[in-house]
């Protein structure tokens, strides 16, 4: 009769041999359990889980020592230019802390908004990242360092399609510590990560945690939908400081979390760092804006039924669905119906992984489509330009009586756009913005809506909606084009 021996069996009978038997048993034991607790990272290097109590007891303090003097605190205010009031920062938000209410007088009865955030020094002639909703309709900054030292800030640029920002100290000491980049492709789900920003005002603090996940989408706080997921703790104030790796090496800017009540539930965003650094690199060249490169295709999901159809083991990749003539991607020979896989080797799962990775490649040079064409896998190399202003925007702000009264329209463009991210319209107007509670946004109008006819009179240019829009009128027709579908509304004068 055969008995099979599990390994705490069989070190059982060799101690019952003798000393040295127990003793190379011992070592073999150890040695084996080391070996499944371990396993190689994407990058090359050893992860292991903790084996013993002295293991558990490692700290965080040094990552913690290195990373801590790169985060800083944002406070900004939009002061009323009229008044001459003038207060640190801190003092502000002291005062807004202890029962001011936002948007409150101050001593001398200026009016402000306040907001606070947390930033991260990212070089060492004083540039800071942050949140661009930390600074949103913001007019005076102030940083305060890890150190408690205050400076005055300038906003460099603002890119509201990633929802971050780029400050500068006005005098920068000699002393900053920026924090280095790293690796956000090399994180995995169940990594160590850190968040260190200003909570709640309390000042600087640090919160452990994993990856819990990566390529979140449908998060709902930028145009590029593209997170890590983590369950340190972040909550209000943490907006726009680090989330760090063991390295003491930034690997995202934590910009939203998930909550019904206000605070932590486990559940925070992060902007991955190839993201920030993009950001970063236009600041340094001073571009005002981010340029991004333009496909020129409409892109679309692959469901469970085309996923099958294409012969595809899951739902991977996007479709090209249309093609905008004279564009990179007709100049690529992509064509409708090719299936794309990957952007320079990266897989792309959903349309927005790939906007994410196109975003990142620049607009120069040229990027590697690895694409399925029927059931042949080929490469495209398609060139990687900015989208192309067609026609002056001739920005348009109605204030007359009429359905578009606090609407902000430009003449469309692929720059428009692509910066809207809707499909490009050879003549119209597109809705840029929408004042809140203004007569626009009651009637319905979005961002990105593009309109066709006024009362069937085609408006291609801001100026003819302006012309068919200075009378008062009892009824208004309007043909809208959104995402793609063509509306017709009547409303009243």
């Amino acid at each position: 009769m055969l008995t099979r021996l599990t390994l705490p069996a069989l070190v059982a009978a060799l101690l019952a041999t003798g000393p040295a038997w127990a003793q190379m048993a011992r070592t073999e034991a150890k040695e084996t359990t080391k070996e499944t607790s371990r396993e190689m990272s994407r990058d090359g290097t050893a992860k292991a889980v903790p084996l013993s109590k002295a293991d558990v007891q490692l700290s965080f303090a040094p990552v913690v020592k290195r990373a801590s003097p790169s985060v800083v605190n944002v406070y900004a205010s939009h002061v009323d230019k009229r008044s001459n009031a003038r207060t640190s920062a801190m003092e502000e938000f002291m005062r807004r802390f202890f029962g001011e209410p936002e948007g409150g007088r101050g001593p001398r009865g200026d009016r402000a908004q306040r907001s606070l955030g947390s930033g991260v020094l990212v070089d060492a002639d004083g540039l800071v990242i942050t949140n661009n909703h930390v600074i949103d309709n913001m007019n005076e900054v102030r940083i305060a360092l890890a150190d408690r030292r205050e400076f005055e800030a300038t906003i460099v640029m603002r890119d509201t399609r990633t929802d971050l920002a780029v400050l500068k100290l006005k005098e920068p000491p000699k002393s900053l510590v920026p924090m280095p980049f790293g690796d956000a492709d090399a994180l995995e789900v169940g990594d160590f990560v850190m968040a260190i920003g200003n909570p709640f005002g309390v000042g600087q603090t640090v919160t452990q945690g994993i990856v819990s996940a990566l390529a979140r989408t449908q998060v709902g706080s930028a145009d590029y939908q593209y997170f890590i997921q983590t369950d340190a703790a972040i909550n209000p104030g943490n907006s726009g400081g680090a989330l760090v790796d063991l390295r003491g090496q930034l690997v995202g800017i934590n910009t939203a979390i998930y909550s019904q009540s206000g605070g932590s539930h486990g559940i925070g965003f992060a902007i991955p760092v190839g993201m920030v650094k993009a950001v970063v690199d236009a600041a340094r060249d001073g571009a005002s804006v981010v340029r991004r490169p333009w496909l020129g295709a409409r892109i679309q999901s692959v469901t469970p039924d085309i996923a099958d159809s294409m012969g595809l083991d899951h739902p991977t990749g996007v479709l090209v669905a249309s093609l905008q003539a004279k564009s990179p991607a007709e100049e690529a020979g992509l064509k409708r119906g090719d299936l794309i896989l990957a952007v320079d080797g990266q897989e792309v799962a959903d349309p927005e992984a790939f906007g994410y990775r196109f975003a990142l490649k620049g607009v120069q040079g040229q990027a590697r489509f690895g694409i399925l064409r029927g059931t042949s896998r080929q490469t495209v190399a398609v060139k990687l330009a900015p989208a192309p202003e067609t026609r002056p925007r001739d920005v348009l702000k109605v204030k007359t009586r009429s359905p578009f009264l606090g609407a902000t329209l430009v003449n469309t463009s692929p720059a428009v756009a692509e910066e809207m991210q809707v499909d490009f319209q050879t003549d119209g107007v597109a809705v840029q913005a929408v004042d809140e509670n203004s007569v626009a946004a009651r009637v319905g109008l979005q961002k990105g809506d593009v309109i066709l006819a006024v009362n069937g009179v085609p408006v291609p240019t801001t100026k003819d909606l302006d012309r068919v829009t200075r009378n008062s009128l009892n009824s208004w027709e309007v043909a809208i084009n959104r995402n793609g579908e063509i509306l017709t509304s009547v409303f009243g004068g």
